[in-house]
């Protein structure tokens, strides 16, 4: 059951509107009842999108107004926006239902010269360099290795995790003391001066850094406001302004010692000779340890051949090297006198090896041994060695040995040599 309204002044019984239903009538109201115009007023936040569309704010000293300017308009636009840039655009209300919020859609636009912000950024710079406020001969050397750092910036924003995390990563050593301060908005550039003049009075800093992080000309007016730059300017201890603004300058730029591009540009700047110097520690630690090494390896070698020097100087040595030349001598002595004898030895057995080759004992023996040889050999081309290998020798009636068959006639008497006697035979025909 719906809540009871009737209270709050809304009829009884009346459906509440949807999201969606009530900004669809606050679009159809103000579509409807703001007719398209011209509209003056300075550039600022401008981005453009990969689409080709271009949004930007319009403003002055009074509001701002969110513009849309899409990409087939913006190809035809011969004005080059930057913010900063004065202008006068033509277009109509349009509301954009998704997020509830409602733009200029602009459809023309012509330049109308440079913004109010800038024209008093311009004005301030001229009087202040007037003054020599900005006098490159005024700025002081930065500490290159400052012990103690004040940074004055809000503690929330991201500029001092920037700030702390890049000195941490590079290893520097030193203490940050952050002075909090306001540095965007009504009263934020008081502030900062506040803490600068704190800064100065405690007389602990080596160098303060006034800074934030990035934003839009808006965001970081306050470091454009007279009362800050003149603090900067008067502040007794060497200042760094690192307003996160790469692309334009900040009048506390030209007022400091020293400018960085960022937070963390600062950082690097502060850390960057203790890096240097840790750097030159490091190699000159290094080049100092291989010295060391080297010398105390060439004294171990002194120390070695010293040693050994008084070692072979040494009574003792001097025996022990007498040990050894009597070990070597006799040696060679033992070696020389054992090739004596073996070559005596040899020289005997070649002379006994002569001596029983020319004796008459060992010249019968040759000979004998030679003779049986020449006995074995007759013996074994003898007639009866043959018989008794199972052969025969046929002879005729006169004895005379047959050697062929055609001598034999029919009738003849033949007599048959065998191994053990002869017999007696007559040929027959065939």
């Amino acid at each position: 059951m719906p809540p009871d309204r009737s209270d709050a002044g809304a009829p009884a019984g009346s459906r509440p509107l949807t999201v969606t239903e009530f900004t669809r009538r606050v679009k159809a109201l103000l579509e409807g009842a703001i007719e398209p115009c011209w509209v003056k007023g300075e550039v600022s936040n401008m981005r453009v999108q990969a689409s080709g569309h271009v949004y930007f704010s319009l403003k002055d000293a009074g509001a701002q107004l969110p513009a849309v300017m899409f990409r087939s308009q913006a190809l035809r636009q011969s004005v080059r926006l930057r913010d900063g840039l004065q202008v006068v655009a033509f277009g109509e209300i349009g509301v954009y239902e998704p997020q509830g919020k409602y733009q200029l859609v602009v459809r023309t636009l012509v330049d109308d010269g440079m913004g109010a912000l800038q024209r008093q950024f311009e004005a301030l710079k001229k009087r202040l360099s007037d003054e020599g406020l900005f006098d490159p001969g005024r700025k002081r050397p930065i500490p290159q290795m400052p012990s103690t750092v004040g940074f004055v910036t809000s503690p929330p924003g991201a500029a001092v995790q920037d700030f702390m995390r890049i000195l941490i990563r590079r290893g520097w050593r030193g203490r940050v003391v952050v002075l909090p301060s306001k540095v965007q908005g009504e009263g934020a550039a008081e502030e900062m001066a506040a803490m600068l003049g704190l800064a100065g009075g405690l007389g602990i800093f080596d160098l303060v850094v006034v800074g934030r992080g990035g934003g839009s000309i808006e965001d970081l007016w306050a470091f454009n406001e007279e009362v800050l730059v003149r603090a900067v300017a008067a502040c007794p201890v060497p200042t760094i302004s690192a307003v996160g603004h790469e692309i334009d300058f900040t009048l506390c730029d030209f007022a400091a010692d020293r400018r960085a591009e960022t937070p963390s540009a600062a950082a690097e700047l502060i850390s960057s000779e203790f890096v240097r110097s840790a750097e030159r520690a490091a190699a000159a630690g290094q080049s100092l340890a291989s010295i060391v090494a080297e010398g105390v390896g060439r004294a171990r070698e002194r120390t070695a051949h010293a040693r050994s020097r008084l070692r072979l100087l040494s009574p003792a040595s001097l025996v022990e090297r007498g040990y050894l030349q009597l070990d070597d001598a006799s040696n060679r002595l033992g070696a020389a006198l054992r090739a004596s004898v073996q070559a005596r030895r040899q020289g005997l057995a070649a002379a006994a090896s002569g001596l029983e080759r020319a004796s008459p004992q060992t010249r019968v023996q040759i000979e004998s041994h030679r003779l049986l040889s020449l006995w074995k050999r007759l013996q074994g081309a003898s007639p009866a060695s043959v018989l008794n290998r199972g052969f025969a020798i046929i002879r005729d009636a006169e004895g005379k040995p047959v050697i062929r068959r055609a001598a034999i006639r029919d009738g003849d008497r033949l007599e048959a040599e065998f191994a053990d006697g002869r017999v007696r035979i007559r040929s027959e025909g065939d």
